[in-house]
Parts: structure tokens; sequence; C-alpha cells
């Protein structure tokens, strides 16, 4: 039963060989691990106290990643939720995101960078770090041109490149270029630590506005 795995890395992916990797790759540093072939075997065997983090791949027959994601925001999942897949796109990790993901990251993946995440996932579930916006990233937006902070918005929304630069009537390198300085100057290297912030932020404002 998954109540004997308290703070377990648990993957769910259709792919055996993918879980086999994982399983071997975090039981190589001493994590517990559950693995499941697909959502609804998961979802048969979840309890909501269950504490720990959880992985998931997008695209599995039946219920996908995304509206298992979707559903267990809806349930108020304490479990830190890592997605992970050879498919994505900014839509998609928008969508992610905003469905409560901790992270988004596309196979073929760095191991150590994975572990990391795991590890943080971990700590932060187990009530070890707070998940608090913090101090600098307010500062950092506070950085950002007008319209560094108008493509950061269409980023955060989901636009690729060229549909940015299509609504805002200006070349496609120049989009490139300022998404590459709302990335430098927000300190972030990946498209869900961006959104990731961006929500937040945008929580923020809607505190104070109210």
């Amino acid at each position: 039963m998954m109540d004997k795995h308290e703070g377990a890395v648990i993957v769910i992916d259709d792919d055996q060989k993918i879980r086999d990797a994982l399983r071997w790759l975090f039981e190589s540093v001493y994590l517990n691990v559950v693995c499941f072939a697909s959502a609804v075997e998961f979802l048969a065997y979840y309890q909501k106290q269950q504490r720990g983090c959880l992985i998931i791949d997008v695209r599995m027959p039946g219920m996908s990643g995304l509206e298992l994601l979707e559903q267990l925001k809806r349930q108020k999942c304490p479990l830190a939720i890592i997605v992970i897949t050879g498919h994505g796109d900014i839509p998609m990790a928008v969508r992610a995101m905003k469905a409560g993901a901790m992270d988004f990251i596309l196979k073929p993946f760095n191991d150590q960078y994975l572990l990391e995440k795991i590890q943080t996932a971990l700590q932060q579930t187990a009530g070890q770090l707070k998940d608090n916006l913090p101090t600098d990233v307010i500062l950092c937006f506070e950085t950002l041109t007008r319209r560094e902070r108008e493509i950061m918005a269409l980023v955060v929304a989901g636009k690729l490149n060229k549909q940015i630069a299509h609504e805002l009537s200006i070349a496609l390198s120049t989009v490139e270029l300022h998404r590459a300085k709302v990335m430098q100057k927000m300190h972030v290297k990946t498209l869900a630590q961006l959104v990731k912030y961006a929500l937040q932020l945008e929580s923020m404002a809607t505190i104070t506005e109210n």
C-alpha cells in the first residue's frame, strides 16, 4: 500500500523501460520508489495523505498526464508533481504549471538535474521548504522594460515566438532577443521556472488589488 511509502518518489509512465530506468536512478540514491503504468492504476492506490514527489509522463493511453494533473489539483493533492515528456511545447508546459506542476522537464533529461529537482520536491512536500515567492524575484521583475513584460506575459500565456511577433507587429528576431533578456533578468533557465514565477506574481497582484 502507498501509505508505507511516506516521502516516496512515485513514477507514472506507460513505458516499462522508462519506469525501470527511473527506479534504478532513484534507488541508487536510496529513495523509496513506487511505479505505475497508468494514471488509472495510480488513482486506484492513491491516498490523500500521501506525501512525496510524483513524476508524470504526459502522453499515456487512457487518461493523459495533464488530465491526471488537473484532477489531482481539484482534489488538492499534497504531492509535489514534476511532469516529464518527450513531446513538450509551450502551451503544454503552461497548462502543466497552471495545473500545479512544480516543474516541466523534457526527455531526454539530465539525471543529476532530475535528482536535484526530486530532492527539492521531497523537502518541499515534507514542509522543510516554503514555496513562497522570493523577494529578489519581485525585484527582478521590476527591472523588466514594458516591452519585456509584454513578451513575458505572452510567453506565459502559451504563445509561440512567431505568434508573439505577429501580435505585437515586431520581427521574430526582436521577440527572441526580448525573450532572452526576460530569462536573463528573471534568472531562470527553463520555461517552467518562468511560468511558476509569473503565476505567483499574478497571484500577488490579485491579492493586492483585493
